[in-house]
């Protein structure tokens, strides 16, 4: 059980707020899951110190996919993969506007199922 305070659950805001993260995770999942020719996997180092939310596998490449709840753009995991396993791009989701830099891609939230695409 995750122990939530009762005003937790009272307050449609505050439940956001608590788990938020998660709850954008599983958007994003399933936004994925429309497309069956994607397969998702998680991935975590040895250590469990860094993970990758999904790894989209479309049938001719794995990109590493990171989702973040906000604009916050830290993706200290996704460089870790990128820097161990040199994927052809690597994709952060977030509620950023689109931005192609050397390595990454951040695809905004809302355009996530374009993921197959770019």
């Amino acid at each position: 059980m995750v122990r939530l305070r009762q005003n937790v659950l009272i307050d449609g805001k505050e439940l956001f707020k608590e788990f938020k993260g998660s709850l954008t995770e599983q958007y994003v999942l399933q936004q994925l899951k429309t497309n069956k020719e994607m397969h998702t996997y998680y991935w975590t180092n040895d250590r469990n110190s860094a993970e990758i939310d999904f790894l989209v596998d479309n049938g001719s490449e794995v990109i590493p996919l990171e989702v973040k709840a906000e604009v916050n753009l830290q993706s200290k995991s996704l460089k870790t993969f990128h820097d161990k396993f040199n994927p052809k791009i690597s994709v952060r989701t977030s509620m950023a506007d689109y931005k192609r830099e050397d390595w990454l891609i951040n695809l905004p939230l809302y355009a996530i199922e374009r993921i197959n695409k770019i």
